[in-house]
């Protein structure tokens, strides 16, 4: 089983085409998504258009939450941009992304933790441009009572892979769409692929034309966007 996973693409659809070809170079058997879909400020309909046209198992992030009721606590400018731009069909198709989901018997499928897709895994969150990856108890911890050998989360923006004690793995593929604290406005995902040996994980970068996506935020009317998405050195703070 190889299986390519995807998050956190915030409606960044030049990044998602740039990744998907890559996809289609390495003879995937499905493509895993975990959420954060379209609440961006480049192409938010064309990336729904594109992710439901692709058909694989996803779930939803937090922004996805947000984009379909604004009345939540946290949902904010982004997320009502997002929401204009999505046609009916599109926000349905939002609305109705599970909180978590597993594929086959091997690989289970959540945002942030299994429990809170607001909640990082891997990394303790950003303060300023720091995190800080927690201690195996607190990691493991959250993964209570998954019988998988494969957990998947986003939400951080930042590839990792880890293995707890008792064997699972547990991977974040990164950012499709945004970048922040990697010195690289490439689009990340990973590749994870079970083998005789065991699962393997190979995170990627993937190379695209990051200064239109840039233009496309500031003419959608969110210049501030343009740093995390021109060079991928600054912090969250650039988004707001």
């Amino acid at each position: 089983m190889r299986v390519a996973v995807i998050s956190d693409i915030h409606g960044n659809a030049l990044a998602l085409d740039a990744v998907l070809a890559d996809i289609a170079r390495h003879g995937v058997d499905t493509v895993l998504g975990l959420g954060d879909n379209v609440s961006g400020p480049v192409d938010p309909a064309g990336t729904a258009q594109r992710l439901m046209a692709l058909g694989g198992l996803s779930v939803r992030g937090n922004h996805d939450r947000w984009t379909v009721d604004l009345s939540l606590r946290g949902s904010g400018a982004i997320d009502a941009f997002a929401r204009a731009q999505l046609n009916p069909s599109q926000l349905d198709w939002l609305a109705d992304l599970p909180a978590t989901a597993a594929h086959s018997d091997a690989v289970f499928l959540c945002h942030g933790t299994p429990a809170d897709d607001e909640t990082p895994w891997l990394d303790t969150f950003y303060a300023g441009r720091t995190t800080t990856v927690p201690g195996e108890a607190q990691v493991a911890a959250l993964a209570g009572g998954l019988d998988y050998p494969v957990l998947l989360c986003g939400h951080t923006h930042i590839p990792r892979s880890l293995r707890l004690l008792d064997g699972r793995l547990i991977v974040n593929p990164g950012s499709v769409g945004m970048q922040l604290v990697h010195g690289s406005p490439d689009a990340r995902y990973a590749i994870i692929e079970r083998r005789p040996s065991g699962w393997h994980t190979n995170l990627l970068a993937v190379p695209y034309d990051h200064a239109e996506a840039a233009r496309l935020a500031a003419a959608n009317g969110f210049p501030q966007w343009a740093q995390s998405l021109t060079n991928g050195w600054v912090g969250p703070e650039s988004l707001s």
